[in-house]
């Protein structure tokens, strides 16, 4: 042990800094070249030969850092420290000042060790390991020696072996050589999270000289500077804002500047580790858990997989945050980023419910504790199941996960009698969750279980009957009262539908349990009161009820229009107690007025004028309210059968005195769930739907916007379950007409997002089913899914870019009329991209051409035709080289509308603008940029190659293109396809020799003719060489082509 303390000491505090610093600290160094002479060193020592041993042995491996620490730290003391004995070691000739300068020279060394090597990785750790080591023994020693009169930071051996380190590596934050950058910043930051202190005359150095790497054009940089800032602000006090420095770069707070590059840093990597190393604060922790959002799955990961467990109860979090954190996690597109999410909810959120988890005890192996249903059940209070845990809500999802990968809470659930008894919103879904999970999950494995735990179907029936009384009586006294306390039959309402949930799983084979179930059901759907929810629920499950053979469908049908019936009858009881109270007021008015005077009739025939009118109102509201509520249960009715409507006597009555009459009703929201049960109908009989089409037509045409979304949906139904009636031979071409007016209408409806998203989904999915082939509105998808006024309607964006390349890869036809309509696609958006506001923005017709090159490459088909795909002697499928006659066909008319001839009548313009030579000539390089990406393959039809040949060499020597990009891309197109004239034998026009050149079968895409293709031209001045001879060449072989020609075609 060391005999005595350094006597000398200065003040120090905590993570601070002071204005004052060492004046070589602002000045940055330069790197030395690798060819730069070594300068001289001095003679060695064994100090050296000692420490670069141990450094040697430090850098191979890090199992025996710990023992390196402790021999370097002798070395330390003994050089430190007047020894104890006086035996000699060999390093008591050297003093403090030799050690520190072999250490840093040793540190030195590891500047140019490249990231990839991870020697120098385990240097960094050592040099971090016994810097940390060092104080606490120094630390130790002092405190031995001075007792309470230590300073709160004294200056000791480690601290000035630490200031030098740092001041040397300070220099080299700033070098060109960003490997230098990356190990003194790695080093710094290392450091910095290694100690507890650093000495404040040091710490606005290591802040601004960070804070300027966290800028750095190296994401490995960045990566390791915001390691160390991320410790720096968690000490950062709201004095250090006052220092800023000259430059102005840190007059923001730190936190500030680290929390814009946790949103704004390009590098996935620096905002993982900013994610990670950021102090947890209510200021930080908006901006940390917003990464759950982030592009970097793995991002996202560490977010549910290390911070959200680090962060502690998840019951600090609003109940708004949990229920993002959990939707966004569970429906993550990663895989691995669901199983985290899902780890935590069931690992730890469970155990923070359940009160068996310490944050500083917590087991290694992730063992749990024993289940704690209460806690569970406070789980899914903590969540809000009663709003998350509807069909869509995030609940469902959450507890299918938790069932998953906790069996212990299966077998430790025990729904008994007293369970049903008392139920809550959260124990009755944990009964539907678990009930769900059982029958869906395992392949079975569960059944038994849930069979033992679940009662019978009977005693089901029975609790569904009293909690569902309980629902009647509160709706009742809540509609009674007048109050507006809504919120008391929320729970109850809940509970009902959880109930019916569990009921649509059960089987009905038990006659008993059946017969109670089903007259249960009966009874309750002919309350008129009944929420829309419940009766929807409540005809599910008496469709399973009834059974799902043809017998089972007519008793489910007669059933309905039974309670339709009973309901539609409290109209006529409403009228009767109306008329009765009538009669008695009148009696009673009348009676008065033989027992006193008439003063004041006038004003008593007034308030009965307006009471009699105030009656008269709620008498036509609950009316309406009453014919809502049958036509909701005819829909759901309707959209639980599937014979034929003609077949079913209940369904046509039904129809006739229902449904029809409510079409033709004066109020609008009858009319309109009139018109849905009419749609629904029509899918049920092709006669019924074909006498109906006009009414749709006419609700688009003449609806407003949630009207017009419906008859989409519904003609789209239509025309997906009847596809006849729009692409048979014998298919009505008014009809068909005015539907493709209708999609074409309202595709341009801008305005009105919901009717354009609505359109283009149903459009879509009818063009997919092939129903409707029709060019035009291919073309009107195409243009709606590039133009900026569809950019803020995603359901739009979203259909058609899953569309697009699915509709087009699919059928070689669907490829073949994309490629006939791309060039009037390209016209129509570059006068599009000209009629641009300034403020507008529109994506780069590279990009839209590049797309439709890809959307009618024939190499992308999925199902390949007769023509690349043949059979071999054994009766195998092989596929050939893939057909290119689309990519031909696409050059074609490529070519004909950059000279001017136009495709075809169909889909271009006849008049070309005199005026127009600035779009004209935009267009013209657009056009050769898509031609100089097509895919020419020796396996297509050599009638079009010669065609596409013919004109290429036309539109060469007609010098159509008008820079040295375009004449590039025409002169790699005429290469691939002499090679494939070639190859067939044929000699095309425009060759310099009379020889053909050979290629084999695969195909050829132009842009890959780059090396090999010797005519491609790369100047102007090569381009009139090369047409001077073609000129010379072409009259003089014309004759003996056109012999060749012949010869072909004879053959």
């Amino acid at each position: 042990m060391p005999g005595r303390v350094p006597t000398r000491a200065t003040t120090a505090s905590r993570l601070s800094h002071k204005s004052s610093a060492p004046a070589s600290a602002s000045r940055a160094s330069r790197t030395s070249s690798h060819t730069a002479a070594i300068p001289d060193e001095g003679p060695s020592s064994a100090l050296r030969t000692q420490i670069c041993a141990i450094f040697a042995d430090a850098q191979r491996t890090t199992a025996g850092h710990r023992k390196l620490v402790v021999n370097l730290r002798k070395i330390h003391e003994a050089c430190c420290y007047e020894p104890i004995n006086q035996a000699k070691n060999g390093w008591d000739d050297f003093g403090e000042d030799d050690f520190n300068v072999e250490f840093a020279r040793c540190v030195i060394r590891l500047m140019a060790v490249k990231k990839s090597e991870g020697v120098g990785d385990r240097i960094v750790r050592f040099i971090g390991l016994f810097l940390r080591h060092a104080s606490e023994k120094d630390t130790a020693l002092v405190s031995e020696s001075e007792g309470d009169e230590t300073q709160s930071f004294p200056e000791t051996p480690s601290t000035r072996l630490t200031s030098h380190v740092l001041s040397i590596l300070l220099p080299f934050l700033a070098s060109k050589e960003k490997t230098v950058r990356y190990r003194s910043t790695q080093l710094v930051s290392h450091i910095i999270n290694s100690l507890e202190s650093i000495d404040d005359e040091y710490y606005h150095w290591l802040r601004m000289g960070l804070l300027k790497r966290i800028r750095d054009k190296e994401p490995m940089v960045r990566v390791q500077a915001v390691l160390g800032l991320g410790r720096l602000a968690g000490n950062e006090g709201d004095e250090d804002l006052d220092n800023v420095d000259s430059d102005g770069e840190d007059s923001s707070g730190l936190l500030e500047r680290l929390l814009e590059v946790l949103q704004n840093d390009p590098s996935a990597d620096v905002r993982r580790s900013l994610l990670l190393n950021l102090p947890l604060t209510p200021t930080t922790l908006p901006y940390l858990l917003e990464r759950a959002r982030d592009f970097d799955p793995a991002t996202r990961r560490a977010l549910y997989s290390r911070l959200l467990p680090a962060l502690g109860d998840f019951r600090h979090l609003s109940l708004s945050m949990r229920e993002k954190l959990l939707r966004w996690g569970l429906r993550d597109r990663d895989e691995n980023v669901r199983q985290a999410t899902a780890k935590l909810f069931r690992e730890r959120w469970i155990e923070d419910c359940a009160g068996t988890l310490r944050a500083t005890d917590i087991d290694a192996k992730g063992e749990s504790q024993s289940p704690s249903i209460d806690g569970l059940l406070e789980m899914l209070e903590r969540i809000d199941v009663m709003n998350s845990g509807v069909e869509d809500g995030v609940a469902l999802e959450a507890m299918k996960a938790f069932w998953d990968g906790r069996p212990d809470y299966l077998e430790a659930v025990d729904l008994n009698d007293p369970f049903w008894d008392h139920l809550s919103a959260e124990s009755v879904f944990l009964a539907r969750t678990f009930n769900d999970f059982c029958r869906k999950e395992g392949a079975g494995k569960y059944e038994s279980l849930v069979e033992d735990k679940l009662p019978e179907v009977t005693k089901l029936a029975f609790f569904l009957q009293r909690y569902t009384n309980d629902l009647l009586e509160r709706i009742r006294h809540v509609s009674e009262m007048n109050d507006g306390e809504e919120e008391d039959t929320v729970e109850q309402e809940f509970i009902v539908e959880q109930l019916l949930h569990i009921a649509l799983t059960l089987d009905y084979s038990d006659e008993v349990g059946r017969r109670k179930m089903y007259a249960l059901l009966r009874e309750t759907l002919a309350i008129a009161e009944l929420p829309d929810e419940i009766t929807r629920l409540v005809i599910e499950v008496l469709r399973g009820v009834c059974g799902n053979e043809s017998a089972g469908e007519r008793e489910f049908c007669g059933v309905i229009l039974e309670a339709v019936a009973e309901v539609h009858d409290t109209i006529t009881t409403d009228e009767s107690m109306a008329d009765d109270a009538d009669e008695s007021f009148h009696s009673a008015r009348s009676e008065l007025t033989d027992t006193t005077p008439t003063t004041d009739a006038k004003t008593q025939r007034a308030k009965t004028d307006s009471e009699v009118d105030e009656h008269d109102d709620e008498k036509a509201i609950r009316e309406i309210m009453i014919n809502m509520k049958c036509l909701h249960i005819a829909q759901c009715m309707l959209q639980n059968v599937e014979d034929n409507l003609q077949q079913n006597v209940h369904l046509v009555t039904m129809l006739n005195n229902l449904v029809v009459p409510a079409v033709r009703s004066h109020e609008a929201p009858i009319r309109e769930r009139g018109l849905l049960c009419l749609g629904l109908c029509c899918l049920l009989d092709k006669t019924l739907a074909e006498e109906n089409l006009g009414l749709f037509l006419h609700c688009f045409n003449k609806g407003h916007e949630a009207l017009q979304t419906t008859a989409l949906h519904i003609l789209c139904d239509i025309m997906t379950t009847h596809p006849s009636l729009l692409s048979s031979p014998n298919a009505d071409n008014a009809f068909q007409k005015s539907v493709i007016k209708m999609f074409s209408k309202a595709l341009r409806l801008t305005h009105a997002p919901d009717v354009q998203s609505a359109a283009a989904t149903a459009l879509c999915k009818l063009m997919l089913m092939a129903i409707i082939d029709d060019e035009d509105l291919l073309k009107q998808l195409v243009i709606c899914y590039f133009e900026p006024a569809t950019k803020e309607n995603a359901g739009v964006r979203q259909a058609l870019s899953y569309f697009l390349p699915a509709y087009c890869h699919s059928r070689r036809a669907n490829m073949e009329r994309m490629s006939r309509v791309t060039p009037s696609i390209v016209h129509a958006m570059l006068n599009l991209a000209e009629e641009l506001e300034e403020e507008e923005e529109m994506v780069g017709m590279g990009v839209i051409a590049n797309m439709l090159v890809d959307w009618t490459d024939a190499r992308k088909l999925i199902v390949q035709d007769a023509a690349s795909v043949s059979w071999d002697e054994a009766g195998k499928k092989e596929a050939k080289a893939v057909n290119g006659d689309i990519h031909l066909d696409l050059a074609e008319s490529l070519l004909e509308r950059a000279m001017g001839h136009g495709c075809s009548s169909k889909y271009s313009w006849h008049i070309m603008k005199a005026d127009d030579n600035v779009r004209t000539e935009e267009e013209k390089k657009v056009l050769a940029s898509m031609l100089g990406k097509l895919y020419i393959t020796s396996n297509s039809t050599l009638e079009k190659v010669q065609t596409v040949s013919d004109l290429v060499a036309e539109a060469i020597d007609t010098k159509i293109a008008s820079d040295a990009t375009s004449r590039n891309a025409f002169g790699k197109l005429q290469s691939a396809l002499e090679k494939v004239i070639g190859a067939s034998g044929i000699i095309p026009k425009g060759m310099v020799n009379g020889e053909a050149t050979g290629v084999g079968n695969e195909g050829l895409t132009v842009v890959e003719e780059d090396d090999v293709e010797a005519l491609a031209m790369g100047s102007e001045e090569e381009t009139k060489m090369q047409t001077v001879a073609e000129e010379g060449d072409n009259e003089a072989k014309d004759s003996v082509l056109e012999e060749l020609l012949d010869e072909d075609e004879e053959l």
